[in-house]
């Protein structure tokens, strides 16, 4: 049996200049950290006995003969992929709920595919990883997703990538220990209750960046500079009144990205000692990111009360394999 860990990430500025429609032509970067909630994934050879060849379990049961027979399209297209032909059992859970903003499909393909080369017994990089899960996201799977989730789930850590015509680089983010701590003491998630696909919505607002293109990726990639003077200063808070920038900049984006009970739940929180925040992932539901001061900290979990509140922490491994014994 092989089991992987992955990392969910948080995306904190830039996203959106990670897709290559913009970066080939104008470049991008962003700034996001994995954190310590994570996605397991174990694969089993399945032994012949079985009526069933392969059996994936999710949040369904599926038994199936062949590949080709799987519903689960991300496990489907990476046992193709694979080339695997012996039979296997696959199971996948999480600590966080998928498709909720917290890059949850890119975990599952970077996680999957780390386990099925382990299982070939094939080593690969955290460079070769993401580069073959961005190609099955995108190219097979033809998903509208971006670079930068891929690249956290295999690298790990809290990362300024910068991307170029058809490249990218991952710089590790240099600040010093109180900045870490502080951001590890005052982020929280608050789940909004919703789910959503982020496919619909990045459509929304991608079409809308390509009709003012250089504004919207200038305002995207100012944030980003700004906030790496403000790593590089050592001010935490001014980290948490730029994301409330970023969020309403990206409000403005698409109608989809925000509803009106996600603004009433971002609005309860600046009113009770958030200094800052935004919705994770392409918008629409899922997880909002919470920059709280500590003097109101009480304050803050006390109106969230009867809300689930997930606090947070940064991490700094990428997809690892945590058990293989054959």
């Amino acid at each position: 049996m092989i089991i992987t860990k992955t990392p969910y990430r948080i995306s904190f500025f830039g996203g959106g200049s990670d897709y290559p429609e913009w970066f080939n032509e104008y470049n991008g970067e962003v700034i996001s950290s994995t954190i310590n909630k994570y996605l397991y994934i174990s694969c089993r050879e399945l032994p012949h006995f079985f009526r069933h060849k392969f059996r994936v379990v999710y949040s369904k049961i599926e038994n199936v003969k062949k590949i080709s027979e799987i519903n689960h399209n991300g496990v489907k297209q990476l046992l193709l992929h694979s080339k695997i032909k012996d039979g296997l059992e696959i199971h996948y859970d999480g600590d966080l709920p998928s498709r909720s903003g917290m890059g949850s499909s890119s975990c599952f393909i970077v996680g999957l595919m780390n386990a099925l080369l382990r299982f070939q017994n094939k080593d690969i990089s955290k460079k070769k990883l993401a580069q073959e899960s961005i190609h099955i996201e995108r190219n097979v799977m033809n998903e509208n997703v971006g670079w930068q989730d891929q690249i956290a789930a295999s690298y790990g850590g809290f990362n300024n990538i910068v991307f170029k015509e058809n490249g990218y680089k991952v710089n590790k983010i240099i600040c010093k220990k109180s900045f870490k701590d502080n951001l590890n003491k005052k982020l929280f998630l608050l789940y909004t209750g919703k789910s959503r696909t982020a496919e619909k919505i990045t459509k929304s607002y991608t079409n809308k960046l390509k009709n003012k293109k250089k504004q919207n990726i200038n305002k995207i990639l100012n944030f980003v500079s700004e906030a790496k003077k403000i790593i590089k200063n050592n001010n935490p808070d001014d980290f948490g009144y730029l994301l409330n920038e970023t969020w309403y900049q990206k409000r403005e984006l698409s109608k989809t990205v925000s509803n009106h009970k996600i603004d009433e739940l971002y609005i309860k929180g600046k009113k009770n000692g958030a200094l800052g925040g935004k919705l994770l992932g392409a918008g629409g539901g899922g997880f909002l990111l919470f920059y709280v001061d500590l003097k109101n900290k009480d304050k803050f979990l006390n109106s969230f009360k009867n809300d689930v509140i997930v606090p947070i922490q940064l991490s700094e491994k990428g997809s690892n394999i945590i058990f293989d014994e054959k």
